[in-house]
C-alpha cells in the first residue's frame, strides 16, 4: 500500500491513480493525512478493498509531505560505516541520535531557501511509526518492523556552520532544522510492499550528477534496532518519524568541499518509495548564520 497526500489531503495511491481517502470512504477516514496513523491498522484493512478507479494520475499532482505533523522527529547520524569513514568519525556505540525539530518538514518537489553558503545534502531512508495504541514503549528488537507504518524518502538537509558551531559541544538540532530542511515524500509505501524491506537502494543526484549510493543492509542500527532502541528511553507515537542515517557522499567531506547553491536541485531516492525532489533557492538573511561570521 502507498499513500501521499494531495494538497495536503490523504490519498490511497493504486496503480498509479491517486484516490481521495475521505471521499472514497465516504467520511470513514478524514482528509488530515497525519490523523490516519493513529488508526492505521483499520485504515489498511478498508485500503485493501477500496473501490477501484475514481482517482487521479498521480504524476502532476501537487504533493506535500505525506506526515505533516509528526509529534517527534528522531535523526540517527553516523550510522553508515563508510560516512564515517569520510567525515573521520568513530563508529558509535549506541546510535547517534538528535531530532529535527517538526517545522522544519516540507513535501516533495519542495523550494527551500538557503540560509547560508554551508548547506549540505543528506539522501535518507525515514521510517513512519504506525499503531492502533497511544504510544509504543520498551519495543522488543524482533518486533520492531511490526511498529512501522512504511517508508519515506527524506533529506537531512544540513547547515555545517550551525551545526558544528559549538565545537565539542556541536548542534545537530539546530543545524538541521531550518525551514524546509526536512523534506519528505512522494509517498509512505508499507514494508510489505518493499522489494526487501533490509535491503533497499537508496541515493542522491546534485544536479543530475550522482552523489551518493548506499544500501540499508549497510545500516550500523537496523530499523528493528532502532525501534528497540529509542522505545526503551521515549515513547513512540504513531506518525512519527525516524530519519535512519545518511551514506558516504555529503558535500563537507569532499576535497575541495561542496555546498548547495541557489538553483540546485537534488534528486533523492529509495528503492520502491520513489524520487523526491529538492529545489535549492536564494539565499536568505538569517541571524543565527550570520553569527558565525
Amino acid at each position: 500500500m502507498r499513500v501521499a497526500a494531495v494538497e495536503g489531503r490523504l490519498a490511497l495511491v493504486v496503480n498509479g491513480q491517486a484516490v481521495d481517502v475521505a471521499e472514497a470512504s465516504g467520511g470513514r477516514f478524514g482528509p488530515d493525512p497525519q490523523a490516519v496513523y493513529d488508526r492505521w491498522a483499520e485504515f489498511r484493512e478498508w485500503a485493501a478493498g477500496a473501490p477501484a478507479g475514481g482517482g487521479r494520475p498521480l504524476d502532476g499532482l501537487a504533493l506535500t509531505a505525506p506526515v505533516p505533523r509528526p509529534r517527534q522527529v528522531f535523526a540517527i547520524g553516523v550510522n553508515y560505516a563508510d560516512h564515517a569513514a569520510e567525515t573521520a568519525m568513530d563508529l558509535p556505540e549506541i546510535p547517534l541520535t538528535f531530532t529535527k525539530f517538526p517545522s522544519c518538514l516540507t513535501g516533495p518537489d519542495a523550494a527551500v531557501p538557503l540560509p547560508s553558503d554551508r548547506v549540505d545534502w543528506e539522501v535518507e531512508m525515514v521510517v513512519v511509526i504506525g499503531g492502533e495504541v497511544a504510544g509504543a514503549h520498551a519495543v522488543e528488537e524482533a518486533e520492531g518492523w511490526d511498529r512501522v507504518a512504511g517508508v519515506t524518502v527524506g533529506q537531512d538537509l544540513s547547515e555545517r556552520r550551525v551545526q558544528f558551531l559549538g565545537g565539542g559541544s556541536p548542534q545537530f538540532s539546530l543545524g538541521k532544522s531550518y525551514p524546509g530542511f526536512g523534506p519528505i515524500g512522494p509517498v509512505v509505501t508499507t514494508p510489505d510492499e518493499l522489494p526487501d524491506r533490509d535491503d533497499l537502494e537508496l541515493g542522491c543526484r546534485l544536479n543530475g550528477e550522482r552523489v551518493q549510493l548506499g544500501r540499508t543492509r549497510q545500516l550500523i542500527y537496523t530499523v528493528p534496532s532502532l525501534v528497540h532502541r529509542l522505545s526503551a528511553v521515549v515513547t513512540l507515537y504513531p506518525g512519527d518519524l525516524i530519519f535512519t542515517g545518511t551514506p558516504a557522499g555529503v558535500g563537507f567531506a569532499r576535497d575541495p568541499q561542496v555546498f548547495l547553491r541557489p538553483g540546485d536541485v537534488l534528486e533523492s531516492w529509495v528503492e520502491g518509495v520513489g524520487t523526491l525532489t529538492t529545489r535549492l533557492t536564494s539565499a536568505v538573511t538569517s541571524e543565527a548564520a550570520a553569527s558565525t561570521g
